[in-house]
């Protein structure tokens, strides 16, 4: 009888699982990635620096090859044509690169524990950095493209061929957030997500961002029409310049989805493998 008096009240303190959730729900539909999303967005107004950082050192790369070596390059002075559709992509990597720091801070000073009490879903918060990336970038695109047309960058492109150069340029935008959001998930500290961001960062120097790839060495030109960046930026300069585009639209599309769904999955394997040691 004593026993039975002295374990009816810890019972009743002990809410079933149906009294937990009705307490408090999870929440329904993508408001846990509305929250994270307005999360980002916010730090992203408040790192100034970092916005001007995305924004200003593209487009010193731009004066600089403009204005330096452009002459070098091509005396007629149309260099600045064939080098913006790189930089925009050079812009989106310099812009996307702060996510790999970002996902990486939020890994390892705690938020995620305290995002795994809530009744949400953890994972949202990748989903949150992924499109303040895509916001970010497209606005520090837009501010690159602008300063190029003041030195002399002159598009050709109708309304629906901008519409298709924006979209190649988010495709792209999103692959490449998706990436370095995983790596800065398989990194241990923000610094080494840096470095291993960065490392990323010289795939366009190795592309026909700079220079046709015909008058690099021969072992360097196979590696140069392999890889993604050279298609999505003929697909750009074809979109924007009108140039010859041939299969280059399939093979930026093709590699930018293979991007996204691999850097998915490996940034949910390593999120749900990380996150649950905590």
């Amino acid at each position: 009888m004593t026993t039975a008096t002295a374990t009816a009240p810890a019972a009743a303190r002990t809410p079933a699982p149906a009294a937990a959730l009705a307490i408090r729900p999870r929440l329904r539909g993508l408001a846990a990635e509305r929250v994270f999303i307005g999360r980002s967005l916010i730090h992203s107004v408040r790192d100034v620096e970092a916005l001007l950082m995305a924004i200003v050192l593209p487009t010193m790369l731009m004066l600089m090859f403009t204005f330096i070596f452009g002459n070098a390059i091509d005396p007629s002075g149309g260099y600045v044509d064939y080098v913006v559709p790189g930089i925009i992509l050079l812009c989106a990597g310099f812009g996307a690169a702060g996510t790999a720091i970002s996902v990486s801070r939020d890994m390892t000073t705690g938020i995620i524990d305290r995002i795994r009490t809530m009744p949400l879903r953890s994972g949202a918060v990748l989903t949150g950095h992924v499109v303040e990336s895509l916001v970010r970038n497209l606005v520090a695109t837009a501010v690159v493209i602008g300063v190029a047309m003041l030195v002399g960058f002159s598009p050709t492109a109708t309304p629906l061929e901008w519409l298709g150069a924006i979209g190649i340029v988010a495709l792209y935008i999103l692959a490449i957030t998706y990436l370095f959001a995983a790596i800065g998930l398989a990194a241990s500290t923000p610094e080494a997500a840096s470095g291993y961001g960065f490392i990323l960062l010289f795939l366009p120097y190795l592309s026909s961002a700079f220079v046709p790839v015909d008058t690099m060495p021969e072992w360097l030109q196979w590696i140069a029409e392999n890889q993604p960046i050279t298609p999505v930026i003929e697909t750009i300069r074809s979109l924007l310049l009108g140039t010859p585009m041939g299969d280059s639209a399939w093979w930026a599309v093709g590699w930018c989805l293979l991007i996204i769904a691999v850097a998915a999955v490996w940034g949910a394997w390593l999120f749900r493998r990380k996150a649950g040691r905590r």
